[in-house]
């Protein structure tokens, strides 16, 4: 995933909160970044970090060690899955990524 470092979007070691002021201050309906995620779990190596409708939603992004592919949020049936995180955000910036608020 030696792409991910080049990109615009990647935040590093932007800690959430961080992330979730960036994202409040630009106050851009779809305007997201990926940052990595705060614990060392190799199954959850980075966080989408996405701004909509006055709220920010932090997505796990989830590694498959099976597949050596990336998901998003929990395992469901019938899930997208990617060779890398560069071609699931290139992706989601094609088709609209649903969002559910936890809260």
């Amino acid at each position: 995933e030696s792409n991910i470092h080049r990109q615009p979007w990647y935040a590093n070691t932007c800690d959430r909160k961080t992330a979730e002021e960036i994202l409040i201050q630009s106050n851009r309906d779809g305007s997201f970044l990926v940052r990595n995620s705060s614990g060392l779990d190799p199954q959850q190596p980075y966080t989408l970090v996405v701004f909509y409708n006055d709220k920010v939603y932090n997505v796990p992004v989830r590694f498959i060690q099976a597949t050596q592919q990336y998901a998003l949020g929990r395992e469901k049936k019938g899930e997208e899955r990617f060779t890398s995180i560069c071609r699931m955000i290139d992706n989601h910036l094609k088709n609209p990524l649903v969002l559910i608020d936890s809260q």
